[in-house]
């Protein structure tokens, strides 16, 4: 976090009982939709109305849902002003949540209509939950004598199936093994008492009597600390960890406290999907999964899950970043894992880090937030330097595993074979583990075969039609894709440029290449890849882990997407193909990022009683990051990356805006981006640099341009950004995007 400006309690999160308005009234709603301002109405006659309530109201010619925000301008004349159309039966919104969306549209500079549409994702979830009826056998149960009811064979099986918890009538004929026409005749006859079930109940709650596992004096110092946190209001803790200490069951001890006290627990992970091993973690601890919230959930498990949410029903919550935005009616904690992960910064609609709002949602609500990393982010270091944030640290593996030893290879001393990607060293290592009957992970952080097409005759490269990138060709499919916008199309048989046949060639490799290469050389090995492609919800993952787990599969070939927690015993080697990958481009974060990757990925090795390596190809081994992943000195490789950050006045000693016009018409895009350059925000602490075409001049077809405020670190760049925005002539043609603590550059 660039030093945002958490709201203090009086002015930001008043603990006030919500306002009434009787028939009459004018209100103030706010709609779902990109607006800055609400709308006022009148309360009808026989409906009294609070401030929170969700109501229905007419918007043109057309019934939208809302917000009451409070009382109305009272600038609409009586007779124009129309009227609610009725109040919701749904939770109203509590006075945190309404605080914290416009804490959020304020602080990102977004429509606060824009933060409440986040708010109310499913706007089906307001009507009363859909019931489904069930069956349970009636008390006390018919004996073969029963007047009106002859008992069969197949009506006590029924009735035997129904001894339990109610069940719909479908599910008791198919366990009875009959069919429904046997369980109708039997509730007819009064021999099943019919029950209303919702259609999705919520999660059984966390079983807390059940015992967790033996901690360390480290980790179980850093529990107390954490539990104790859950009753003493608001705070930040930063739990650090090498990978394998255990931090996981750590915090999980915390989540047990808040739900013990009655209260709601929210846990943001950056990957949801994928989490397959921490789910099973979670069953394992609790006896039950969590309430999910994430882009593979379906849309009637969203609604039913927003309204366990709202009436308290959900005691843990686990999701992506959008799930800080669910109705929670009693939150206690939250926890971000992995807080580092660019994945919980949106870059589309509402621009936001999930992280830094995780924080503000805690102030708000008076309650603690932990941030959990192996590799804490530059923004929660400098927090924990300056005070702010408690910070605990787990230091040591947990069960006493070793970290892993960690090797440069020198490619510019060790080059791969032409053609392969491999270095001697490499394969070396690679063959003796397989002997050994010991599991291996080769990292490239590359989808698909390779990154970019080439001619050999004429050097035209193929890019994608509506982006400024090449694409990516995906041999397993026979397609080449486009990483942006999604683009696909069959590999050409002849050059688009010069029409020359069969002289189109791959350049660099992606993982479907590496594989390729370690077919040829391991033909006995049982390879597996692990990218977004295949492993793309919680079914692929957990399939994709139980085969590592049962020793299925001897060689992983993964991008980023392994280099998350993942736990497996048998896997002692890492190999990073092209460790310099992300250390080219200019990207302020650059260097914090790929120490952040190599040292995720080599956390991977060795967790178990086996010993793990890691061995690192580049061909910078003088590079600070690859000297400090080699030595395991995070601490000076921080020291370092703060110093040259602070003597540039970037974050998180400096603030950043990050300002990006885009549209269809190229020379209208040019006009508002001149028009922001001439009339940008000068002074001694402020800078703007730009316009200029992004590194990413065209995506899905719109063009864009950049500009970049640069400020210093208690400078408040939100009313600079707002007046400059408002004197600037921006065609109407064009779209204007403001990214507050830029993470993206492109």
């Amino acid at each position: 976090m660039t030093d945002v400006p958490t709201p203090t309690a009086e002015r930001d999160a008043p603990r006030r009982e919500p306002q009434s308005y009787a028939p009459g009234a004018c209100v103030a709603v706010r709609l779902p939709l990109p607006l800055t301002d609400a709308y006022d109405y009148r309360v009808p006659d026989g409906l009294t109305l609070a401030t929170g309530d969700f109501v229905r109201v007419p918007l043109g010619p057309r019934k939208t849902v809302g917000v009451v925000w409070g009382p109305g301008t009272g600038d609409v004349p009586d007779n124009r002003m129309k009227a609610v159309i009725q109040r919701l039966d749904a939770p109203p919104m509590t006075a945190e949540a309404m605080a914290f969306a416009d804490w959020v549209a304020d602080y990102t500079l977004h429509p606060p209509g824009a933060v409440l549409r986040m708010a109310l994702s499913v706007p089906e979830a307001l009507d009363p939950p859909k019931v489904q009826t069930a069956y349970r056998a009636a008390e006390p149960r018919p004996g073969t004598d029963k007047p009106g009811i002859r008992m069969t064979p197949a009506r006590e099986r029924v009735l035997a199936a129904a001894d339990g918890p109610p069940r719909q009538a479908a599910e008791l004929a198919r366990a009875a093994g009959v069919t429904p026409g046997v369980v109708a005749g039997l509730a007819k006859a009064g021999a099943l008492v019919a029950c209303d079930l919702p259609a999705f109940p919520p999660p059984p709650p966390p079983d807390l009597s059940r015992p967790g596992p033996d901690l360390s004096p480290e980790q179980a110092t850093a529990a107390d600390a954490l539990s104790a946190a859950v009753s003493d209001g608001f705070s930040v803790q930063v739990l650090e960890g090498v990978p394998g200490s255990g931090k996981t069951e750590v915090y999980l001890q915390a989540v047990a406290e808040t739900v013990k006290a009655g209260r709601q627990v929210l846990v943001l992970l950056p990957e949801i999907a994928l989490s397959a091993q921490w789910l099973e973690r979670f069953q394992a601890r609790f006896g039950t999964e969590p309430a999910l919230w994430h882009s593979e959930v379906t849309q009637a498990q969203r609604r039913e899950t927003w309204r366990h949410v709202a009436e308290g029903r959900a005691d843990v919550v686990v999701g992506a970043r959008s799930a800080l935005f669910l109705p929670f009616r009693d939150l206690g904690l939250i926890v971000v894992d992995e807080e580092h992960d660019g994945s919980f910064k949106q870059e589309e609609g509402v621009v936001y880090n999930a992280r830094d709002m995780a924080v503000v949602r805690a102030r708000l609500g008076r309650i603690p937030v932990v941030l959990v990393s192996a590799t804490p982010s530059l923004e929660t270091q400098a927090n924990v330097d300056r005070g702010r944030y408690a910070h605990l640290h787990l230091p040591a593996r947990h069960g006493g595993a070793d970290l892993p030893e960690v090797l440069l290879v020198d490619m510019t001393r060790n080059p791969p074979q032409r053609g392969q990607w491999l270095s001697p060293p490499l394969r070396e290592a690679v063959t003796r583990t397989l002997e050994r009957g010991e599991q291996a992970l080769l990292f490239l952080n590359r989808r698909g075969y390779a990154p970019l097409t080439l001619c050999r005759t004429c050097g035209h490269r193929l890019q994608c039609p509506q982006c400024t990138a090449w694409l990516v060709e995906h041999r397993l499919l026979q397609r080449l894709q486009c990483h942006h916008c999604g683009h696909q199309m069959a590999p050409p048989h002849t050059c688009p440029a010069c029409g020359a046949e069969d002289s189109l060639v791959p350049c660099g490799p992606g993982v479907e290449r590496l594989a390729e290469e370690i077919q040829a050389l391991y033909p006995d090995a049982r390879v597996a890849l692990a990218t977004s492609d295949n492993l793309y919800n919680q079914r692929t993952a957990r399939e994709f882990v139980r085969r590592i787990e049962r020793h299925e599969v001897d060689l992983i070939i993964g991008t980023q997407i392994v280099a998350k927690g993942y736990h497996f015993p048998l896997l002692t080697l890492v190999g990073v193909i092209d460790a310099d990958l992300g250390l080219s481009g200019g990207d302020l974060r650059a260097a914090e990022r790929t120490y952040q990757l190599l040292y995720q990925v080599a956390g991977r090795a060795g967790r178990a009683e086996h010993p793990g390596r890691v061995l690192v190809q580049t061909y910078m081994p003088e590079h600070p990051v690859m000297a400090a992943i080699q030595a395991g000195n995070r601490e000076e490789f921080i020291r370092a990356e703060a110093k040259s950050r602070e003597e540039a006045h970037m974050p998180p000693y400096g603030r950043l805006v990050g300002v990006v016009v885009s549209g269809t018409d190229e020379a209208a895009v040019d006009a508002g981006a001149r028009a922001l350059g001439r009339t940008a925000p000068r002074g001694p602490d402020v800078q703007v640099l730009g316009p200029a075409p992004a590194p990413l001049a065209m995506i899905r077809g719109r063009h864009r341009r950049r500009l970049l405020l640069k400020a210093g670190r208690a400078t408040a760049v939100q009313p600079l950004v707002r007046a400059w925005i408002k004197r600037a002539q921006i065609p109407r043609k064009v779209r204007v995007l403001i990214d507050v603590d830029p993470y993206s550059f492109m």
